[in-house]
């Protein structure tokens, strides 16, 4: 099912819908600041299950997931103050931080290390969904493991859409991806290039 929402202004009626069915346990695809992911609650098991098997992919990779806003930040993981002053300044954008997690996170979503990845993106419908839901949602490429990610919602549809609940249209975006970056410790580490720029940690 495509649920078009405004990118610049949400509906409030049709955030909730979106809302309802992660609520429910449901899988949805959405925006990001890159291109579009899909995801559930953080704490549904049977749904990042699916995750798996719709991806395809290692089980021995964890998910990121996305916070509504740095202050959530810290339920989910243990922020120095380094760590906090980087986030502050690049987020909300095209970056995934790496941060040693809580005791909160399940297994499901962590590496052996304990760790984690958190996005907060600059896309008003990922946000407004995940602050409606009250805790975080997974978040992971709308494609198949190996595959190039998609921007088109209509692609994600015809792709994902007899597997996936939802795939919310917030409009076209882009293939590209997240930057990756460990603040873990005193010096950021690039684990992966994206969008966001990393000239910083250089």
């Amino acid at each position: 099912m495509l649920l078009e929402i405004n990118p610049q202004n949400p509906q409030p009626r049709l955030l909730a819908q979106a809302v309802e069915i992660l609520e429910k346990g449901g899988v949805v695809a959405y925006p990001t600041d890159t291109t579009y992911g899909i995801g559930c609650s953080i704490f549904n098991k049977k749904g990042i299950e699916r995750i798996y098997a719709i991806k395809q992919r290692d089980r021995k990779k964890p998910f990121s997931f996305i916070c509504a806003d740095l202050s959530d930040i810290a339920h989910y993981a243990r922020v120095s103050n380094y760590a906090f002053k980087v986030m502050k300044r690049f987020l909300p954008g095209p970056y995934t931080f790496i941060l040693d997690a809580t005791s909160v996170v399940p297994d499901l979503c962590m590496t052996k290390q304990k760790t984690v990845g958190i996005r907060i993106p600059a896309n008003k419908i990922c946000l407004a969904i995940t602050k409606l839901l009250g805790h975080p949602i997974i978040t992971t490429s709308a494609n198949l493991s190996g595959e190039d990610p998609i921007g088109d919602p209509f692609q994600v549809e015809n792709t994902l859409g007899k597997l996936i609940d939802l795939t919310v249209d917030g409009g076209v975006l882009t293939a590209d991806v997240s930057s990756v970056v460990s603040l873990i410790g005193d010096r950021p580490e690039v684990l992966r290039k994206g969008v966001g720029d990393v000239s910083w940690c250089e």
